[in-house]
């Protein structure tokens, strides 16, 4: 099966409030919208927030993963924004620097910095000595790609 691209499909709860959050806090540019909802550009992917059909509460473990350049700057835009952090910045064991929030219907949002020595970045560098590394297509974007 060939995907063409991706998207996560939200169905909020209050779906004026969740527009509020993703443009007017995250300040996600929006990719289209459309009578009942907003797809949101989301680096290379697409959020699309739905007011119609019927709201629904994400399943307990979803969990949207937003890669940014630093994380100290999107911290303060997130304090600045009055966006609920539920976890401070920390370095995880395998290597990503991850601050935990939540949207408005609860759902967990990790914002994550690659560090320029994690194999994400597409150096041959490894985590705990062992493990595939990611090749990546992007360079510091953090994109990745087929394995070298």
């Amino acid at each position: 099966m060939e995907i063409l691209s991706t998207r996560i499909l939200l169905r909020p709860t209050d779906y004026a409030r969740s527009l509020r959050f993703y443009a007017e806090q995250l300040k996600l540019p929006v990719a289209r919208e459309y009578p009942g909802g907003t797809v949101f550009f989301a680096g290379g992917s697409l959020i699309e927030l739905a007011g119609h059909g019927d709201p629904v509460q994400p399943p307990v473990g979803t969990v949207l993963w937003l890669q940014v350049r630093d994380i100290a700057a999107a911290a303060e835009q997130l304090r600045d924004a009055r966006v609920p952090i539920t976890r401070e910045a920390r370095t995880e064991p395998w290597g990503l620097i991850e601050l935990h929030a939540v949207d408005p219907d609860g759902m967990e949002l990790i914002f994550v910095e690659v560090p320029a020595t994690h194999p994400l970045r597409g150096g041959s560098a490894r985590l705990g000595g062992g493990g595939a590394s990611a090749a990546s297509a992007g360079g510091a974007e953090g994109k990745l790609g087929p394995p070298q």
